[in-house]
């Protein structure tokens, strides 16, 4: 009885011992957590790789428009990019994807003076006939003014949208201003207009047009549509206070229904988890006017920069993590194509998110519901306030086009915002440039995302959860 007591209270003490070293085990770890992800941080504040990525592809690849070549080569540069880096399970994620290519595009006053216009053909536009169109324009100070008018009113003519946009920092205003280069060709055409113009969705004061894409109402005519430089636009809004205005519009474009894009992706493989995934990434493609460097050379390289800063540990964290590089994020069908072709693995999937604001400082982090009040998330706001980064306790309610298909299938998303004061002064347009990024600034979203990765990676946080236990504690 008495070998037997002894026994028992020995394995009692090794119990007790366990679970204090159990105790004590998880200080150590959040602690040890704590000092890697500082050190990522701040050694993503000196390192090159998204600076070098962007040059390179926005230089040795140039223009990146779905079925042009310059997307072809973009693709063979992502697979060399991957092998180059150290990732693992280099994908290529070919999908049917059907192009539009621009042509020759012009514009023109014609009365009462003649004065060339600055234009540019949105995406899947119809060309206009092999002589243009010419005809009297009717300008509309606001969209809303467009969608108010009868129909048949504008038969014959060409209609105007002279709307600007307002400059906001969370790029809100794209939002609300965008309907107007997306669906006003239908609008107008099914009013009776022959053609379509609209202010560019931009916050510039300069003559650059900005392009992007538009879609057509199943049942409505085709007609051509561009965008007007913004200067441009409100010249024509005074011209047609003081009487008629005439303008020609040539464009010229051609599409093949028959084409193909690629999502490429490479992994940071989870040195325990390695099928639970964080799905982050950029997109490849671009439009044909620029050479897509803040559109989205910028977001491609600075989530490959980070994910390769935590590839180089000696250990990598728990989970693994993904870059995409999508394929077709301007015209639309990568989320789709990305979805399909990954939903038998998607409830292995931690978080998903993009970066596509080009790469000026992040100022917030939008995380899943209820993350930021899990205990393994707690460390974020202190790590991040170096970098002048605030951690939201609001849900990301948007990640990015591209993970739009995720996020539809239930996969948590993430959103590290950017200010995007200057963005829409660039985007789509020929300024959309190399020499428009800020070195410091985008080792700044660098150093955001691999802090926010690998606090993530190397938990054991399900994002899932905490979204459902928020939900249940409001109620």
């Amino acid at each position: 009885m008495k070998k037997q007591l002894i026994a028992l209270a020995a394995g009692f003490a090794l119990l007790a011992n366990a679970a204090v070293a159990q105790t004590s085990a998880a200080p150590v770890k959040r602690q040890a957590t704590y000092e890697t992800a500082a050190a990522l941080r701040d050694k993503a504040l000196g390192d090159s790789t998204a600076w070098d990525l962007t040059e390179s592809l926005t230089t040795e690849v140039g223009p990146r428009l779905v079925g042009s070549p310059g997307m072809a080569r973009a693709k063979d540069w992502a697979v060399k990019t991957f092998e180059r880096l150290g990732f693992s399970n280099i994908k290529v994620q070919e999908y049917a994807k059907p192009s539009w290519t621009r042509g020759a595009e012009s514009a023109s006053i014609v009365a009462p003076y003649e004065l060339p216009l600055s234009i540019i053909g949105l995406g899947r536009s119809v060309p206009t006939p092999a002589k243009g169109i010419e005809a009297e324009i009717v300008v509309f100070d606001a969209y809303a003014d467009l969608i108010a008018a009868p129909e048949g009113s504008l038969k014959g003519k060409i209609a105007v949208v002279v709307q600007p946009m307002t400059r906001t920092m969370d790029g809100s205003g794209y939002g609300a201003a965008g309907i107007a280069r997306r669906s006003g060709a239908s609008e107008a055409a099914k009013r009776g207009a022959v053609a379509y113009l609209t202010r560019s969705i931009s916050t510039s004061d300069l003559r650059s047009p900005h392009t992007g894409v538009m879609s057509y109402t199943d049942g409505l005519p085709k007609i051509p549509a561009a965008a007007l430089g913004v200067p441009d636009a409100e010249l024509l809004q005074r011209l047609a206070k003081k009487g008629p205005v005439r303008i020609k519009l040539k464009m010229d474009s051609t599409t093949d229904d028959k084409d193909v894009a690629w999502n490429i992706s490479g992994d940071i493989v989870g040195s325990s988890k390695p099928d639970e995934v964080l799905v982050i990434g950029g997109h490849l493609d671009s439009w044909d006017v620029g050479t897509g460097a803040i559109d989205d050379a910028s977001g491609v390289a600075i989530t490959t920069a980070a994910a390769k800063l935590i590839g180089g540990l000696p250990r990598h964290p728990a989970r693994t993590i993904r870059v995409v590089m999508w394929g077709s994020e301007e015209s639309g069908g990568a989320s789709e194509a990305y979805a399909e072709a990954n939903k038998a693995t998607m409830g292995k999937f931690i978080v998903a998110g993009e970066s596509d604001l080009g790469a000026d400082s992040i100022y917030r982090v939008l995380l899943p519901k209820g993350a930021a009040a899990a205990p393994q998330i707690a460390d974020l706001p202190a790590l991040l306030a170096p970098l002048k980064v605030m951690v939201s306790r609001d849900p990301a309610p948007f990640a990015g086009s591209d993970t739009e298909g995720l996020q539809a299938a239930g996969v948590p998303v993430m959103s590290l915002s950017q200010s995007a004061l200057r963005y829409f002064d660039l985007h789509h347009s020929p300024d959309d440039t190399l020499d428009k990024i800020d070195p410091s600034q985008m080792a700044q979203n660098v150093a955001t995302w691999v802090t926010v990765l690998y606090l993530i990676a190397d938990s054991d946080i399900d994002l899932r959860q905490t979204g459902e236990a928020k939900a249940g504690d409001a109620k």
